[in-house]
């Protein structure tokens, strides 16, 4: 039987509060799926890290597990740092099946809401100067 996780992975920041908007997406997705196992990772600066995350999803008995890089596009990071560490959890996991998903960035309906939101914007600050 398959065993589904859910492995979200940002590129992470020294400041902690950097963090928060991923939290809440993580929540969202504990909160809407609470039966698929989920972990929040981190590329760089904070933790977890890919390989610490992927290993907690591989001993919570994991047999597949799609990896949504938190990226708005696909850049040098999910195209070439990502795969790497994939291919380490595939060497130290072989029960497995690690799945990298494209770049969150990319799907419209984000493209969408990230216009929706700068249109939003705009016509407050219009609203506004003209108060």
């Amino acid at each position: 039987m398959i065993q589904r996780g859910l492995l979200l992975f940002a590129h992470g920041a020294r400041d902690a509060r950097w963090a928060l908007p991923f939290e809440d997406v993580a929540a969202r997705v504990r909160a809407a799926a609470p039966a698929v196992a989920l972990e929040l990772a981190y590329l760089e600066f904070m933790s977890p890290g890919l390989l610490e995350a992927g290993a907690r999803l591989a001993a919570r008995g994991c047999t597949q597990v799609d990896v949504v890089p938190l990226f708005l596009g696909a850049g040098g990071h999910v195209r070439k740092d990502v795969p790497e560490l994939l291919a380490r959890l595939q060497q130290a996991h072989a029960d497995v099946a690690w799945r990298l998903q494209p770049a969150i960035g990319e799907a419209g309906p984000v493209l969408q809401a990230m216009a929706d939101v700068a249109l939003a914007r705009l016509a407050a600050a219009d609203d506004a100067a003209m108060k």
